[in-house]
């Protein structure tokens, strides 16, 4: 397959700054091993999450096209999936969790196209496509669950990080990475865990964006449903880790209704979790995002929601109760009696009215800053945008008007009034000046050499929220990670190893040159003594065949398998489980 990127209505309405985390899926990068590495999770997975998970998986599994016997082609999903109104979209291993989230609000899977490696069969901490194809795509063939995720996305990626948010993402970023890759040191993973150790230690008072994240893991990756005496597994972590699947249904995991307490529940990707939480339907899920949603700056505003945007040093939004939106890195704002009375922007800003850029209020006209009184002018009763036109012109609040405004707080502008600007209702939203001075006390907040001036009019913070209003506004295509996944590496053993899966592979699709297996068997034994999947796969064709010494043979080789590496010894009795009557295991 040609490593292209098909496209879809859903994908094309994507704003750029998300396309540009999207790869192409390049099948053939997908080896024999991948191939049985997958075949062997999902077989497991058909054979005992049957049981145990939601019975939307099974239910999903076939609406979206995943395959036991084969890793999937995105195209193939995309196709399908595009039925039940999404679609999915390849990327390199973690990306920014507003990104992540954002993706979600558009109906679009991320699935990180990459697989685990044979030695971490059971888990992994980096996303791979058995975790996010055969994890989370079965289940958003629910209806009530889907729409849960878009909302989720939706609300998701309005949350307002910290600065640290962004280094905890760069470190488990890496730390998954280096977990993942084939002959990483361990001196080097060592030194990654203690650096996403010491950040877990020192994040301080937890962000918007961090509380969402753990909601995210405890429902999207982590969850269960049902009740606590008898629950049921939908989150796609446990769904596609065949170890965990099992460990979270014993009672070394403690079940815990779920509620909004989840959100200050931190955890580790790197180990088992010691508890879980149980949703009692998938309709909760939606009562708890909104429960938070309402703590969110994007619905409180005032004072704290600036501060917010403030503390993490990033490109944020703020809504007056006009409607005006003001994008920008904000980076200080004046207060009085506990209320906001200006705010300031450093660096390139733009102002907007209903998501859409204001026509002259770009970042080429604020490029180095904004700042703005908000709140009611002393000594008035009506604000600014309570008035009529007649009120307006009564107060000298008009076009070519020299006027002196004080507000409460004591932020006081004075200029040559050149226009303003409405929104749909008449508000007036945005009073442009010239030859204007805006002070606070002794503080020169605004100098008439600085050219026109240009103030917002809002007697309120209404909502913030991370990003701009306008996406069109601000160049956002320069977050791409540092980090990039680390390929397995070639070698004439590997490749030999290939081969020989390879023609397993082959004797299975096409039921013929059984005879090489006993040659393809020697080989294993002589030069590839450790591997244990290839054997398993052997004995699965041998099963009925008319090789029983042979069979006996692998089977012999394999419980010798089982001494020598107790560690893999479990993922080779559940192999052989799938393949013969346990009792004759």
């Amino acid at each position: 397959m040609n490593p292209t990127i098909e496209t879809n209505p859903l994908l094309d309405r994507l704003p750029k700054h998300l396309k540009q985390f999207i790869k192409p899926q390049d099948y053939s990068d997908y080896t024999p091993i991948n191939q049985a590495v997958w075949r062997y999770v999902m077989r497991k997975n058909v054979d005992y999450l049957s049981k145990v998970a939601h019975h939307s998986y099974l239910d999903g599994l076939k609406k979206t096209g995943i395959e036991i016997n084969n890793i999937p082609s995105m195209y193939g999903m995309n196709r399908i999936l595009t039925e039940i109104g999404w679609a999915a979209v390849a990327v390199d291993g973690f990306i920014p969790p507003n990104a992540f989230m954002e993706f979600q609000a558009y109906n679009v899977l991320v699935i990180a196209s990459d697989i685990r490696q044979l030695e971490h069969i059971e888990y992994t901490p980096a996303p791979d496509i058995i975790h996010e194809g055969a994890g989370h795509a079965p289940i958003i063939a629910n209806p009530e669950y889907a729409e849960y995720l878009r909302r989720f996305g939706e609300i998701g990626c309005k949350a307002i990080s910290s600065h640290k948010d962004y280094q905890m993402y760069e470190a488990i970023r890496l730390l998954s990475i280096l977990k993942e890759a084939e002959g990483t040191p361990q001196a080097d993973i060592d030194q990654a865990e203690k650096a996403v150790e010491d950040l877990q230690n020192n994040m301080g008072e937890l962000s918007e964006m961090a509380q969402i994240r753990n909601l995210h893991w405890w429902t999207v990756e982590y969850g269960l449903i049902g009740t606590v005496e008898n629950p049921k597994i939908y989150g796609a972590g446990l769904l596609s880790s065949i170890g965990e699947s099992a460990w979270c249904m014993t009672d070394n995991v403690t079940k815990i209704p779920y509620d909004i307490s989840a959100a200050n529940q931190s955890f580790d990707i790197t180990k088992l979790q010691p508890q879980l939480y149980v949703t009692p339907t998938f309709a909760h899920l939606n009562l708890v995002l909104e429960e938070f949603a309402n703590k969110m700056a994007l619905r409180t505003g005032g004072i704290s929601s600036i501060q917010k945007l403030i503390n993490s040093n990033a490109l944020g939004t703020i809504e007056l109760s006009t409607g005006l939106q003001i994008s920008g890195v904000f980076t200080n704002v004046i207060e009085a009696e506990g209320k906001p009375v200006y705010v300031q922007t450093t660096g390139k800003t733009a102002l907007s009215y209903r998501e859409k850029e204001l026509v002259g209020h770009g970042i080429l006209t604020h490029s180095e800053g904004f700042g703005s009184p908000i709140g009611k002018l002393k000594g008035f009763n009506l604000a600014i945008e309570d008035m009529s036109p007649m009120d307006l012109n009564a107060y000298k609040i008009v076009e070519n008007e020299t006027i002196k405004l004080e507000f409460e707080g004591g932020i006081i502008v004075e200029g040559d009034i050149i226009t303003g600007s409405r929104n749909l209702h008449g508000e007036i939203i945005l009073i442009s000046f010239k030859n204007c001075t805006v002070t606070h006390g002794d503080t020169i907040l605004f100098k008439p050499e600085w050219g026109n001036y240009d103030m917002a009019i809002g007697k309120k913070v209404v909502s913030a929220f991370s990003g701009p209003a306008d996406v069109n506004s601000f160049d956002l295509v320069d977050s791409i990670p540092k980090t990039k996944t680390i390929k397995a590496k070639h070698s004439k053993e590997r490749d030999e190893l290939e081969e020989l899966y390879q023609q397993v592979r082959t004797i299975r699709e096409t039921n013929s040159h059984e005879t090489l297996l006993t040659s393809i068997f020697e080989k294993i034994k002589a030069n590839h003594p450790n591997d244990w999947l290839l054997s398993v796969e052997i004995a699965e064709l041998l099963k009925n065949s008319n090789q029983p010494q042979l069979l006996q043979e692998v089977l012999a080789n394999l419980e010798n398998l089982k001494t020598r590496r107790p560690e893999v010894a479990h993922l080779i009795s559940g192999g052989l489980d799938l393949i013969f009557d346990k009792e004759k295991c």
